[in-house]
């Protein structure tokens, strides 16, 4: 696993994990690292040239002028792609990451060959009651300056250790199956982008009320229907974040994408549960192969 930068009007931090063949990139979700691959980095290189990317304001990318929403790290990736990677790429994208594939997949088809969506922020079939901790997040986003007081307060109290392990609570069904050293190597993170100040909240705060918005756009699900990429849909079970209803709902609207769901597992299975999560992915990838025609002699 090497560290790089490359520079997309400003420096953009990516991981490395090698391999040759079909470039793939994994794209992280809301407040999330290329770090969250660090897992399955290693299997997918052995099948893939694999890539992981650090979104605009989260991992070791700063925010360098630019934003944090949405869209503008949906354009991000897309030059990463073009630039840096120079030709079509799987798209892998976990939760804000998998919303940021699709708008990919719908506005540049060219560029990606096709999509692995890992519990992807998308609408759900049916509005719930979030969560009590849910809720109160939301809510702090909600209110001018608010957000950005209360998040620094919550880094000063808890540490990067106490910050580490109540994200994992959030995320993981079972926070203790994560690898110790994928623990220690996000808490080493979360140490160094201390000294990054307000600019942490101000990207939380940008992104999160982008993909808020994006998840109320109905034109979502048009956008969706026109995508081309074959598709690969893994969910966890035990997703406090986004319901395995909304994958269900999503594989309903689109009947030829595959739905792969991880019995007992939270919203980020690649670092939950690394194992199951590549069996999946090596399961539909088998499939594709032996599906596609042989090419004629």
């Amino acid at each position: 696993m090497r560290h790089k930068v490359a520079d997309l009007h400003g420096p953009v931090h990516y991981l490395d994990f090698g391999g040759s063949g079909q470039p793939l990139l994994m794209v992280h979700g809301l407040a999330g690292s290329a770090l969250n691959w660090m897992a399955v980095g290693p299997q997918i290189a052995e099948t893939h040239r694999a890539l992981a990317i650090d979104l605009a304001g989260f991992g070791e990318t700063p925010l360098f002028g630019r934003a944090a929403t949405v869209g503008a790290n949906a354009q991000l990736v897309h030059d990463f792609i073009a630039t840096v990677i120079g030709e079509p790429a799987v798209l892998m994208g976990n939760s804000m990451g998998g919303h940021i594939a699709i708008v990919e997949a719908y506005t540049k088809p060219e560029w990606v060959t096709s999509m692995v969506l890992v519990d992807p922020a998308i609408p759900g079939a049916h509005v719930r009651r979030p969560e009590p901790a849910m809720l109160g997040i939301m809510a702090t986003l909600t209110v001018p300056g608010l957000a950005q007081t209360l998040l620094d307060r919550h880094v000063q109290t808890l540490g990067p250790e106490g910050l580490v392990k109540r994200a994992l609570e959030l995320v993981c069904a079972d926070p203790s199956r994560v690898d110790p050293a994928v623990v220690e190597a996000h808490v080493r993170l979360t140490r160094e982008r201390a000294h990054l100040g307000r600019q942490n909240a101000r990207a939380l705060v940008q992104a999160s009320r982008s993909i808020g918005l994006r998840m109320a756009d109905p034109r979502f699900w048009t956008r969706v229907l026109a995508v081309r990429a074959p598709t690969l849909v893994i969910h966890g079970g035990l997703d406090r974040v986004i319901p395995i209803s909304a994958a269900v709902e999503l594989c309903r609207r689109r009947p030829d994408w595959s739905l792969e769901i991880l019995e007992g597992v939270g919203h980020v299975p690649m670092l939950e549960t690394p194992g199951l999560f590549i069996e999946a992915l090596n399961r539909w990838m088998a499939y594709r192969i032996a599906s596609e025609p042989a090419a004629a002699s």
